[in-house]
């Protein structure tokens, strides 16, 4: 699977949440829990995804586009995210 983001997007992503975009290569995609971000409309389908990296929890948002992953943003997941995750899985 591949992984692509806009270089400005992922500077922005480290100044706003310290965490480099880069890092979404490393999830195991096939366990990332998602679900459709039906927020407001974004012209394109797009998912916030849960995925665990060196045993911490990441919040992740993406488009997929066949087999290509095109991460918009990626942070450290909040205590609520966690406790949400867990009660999941």
């Amino acid at each position: 699977m591949d992984i692509t983001y806009y270089l400005a997007k992922n500077e922005q992503n480290i100044a706003n949440h310290g965490v480099s975009i880069e890092l979404a290569a490393e999830l195991d995609w096939s366990e990332v829990v998602a679900y459709v971000d039906t927020r407001r409309d974004y012209r394109e389908l797009r998912e916030v995804g849960f995925g665990v990296v060196n045993g911490r929890l990441y919040c992740v948002v993406f488009t997929q586009r066949g087999n290509t992953m095109r991460v918009i943003s990626m942070r450290k997941a909040n205590k609520r995210e966690i406790r949400n995750y867990v009660e999941q899985t």
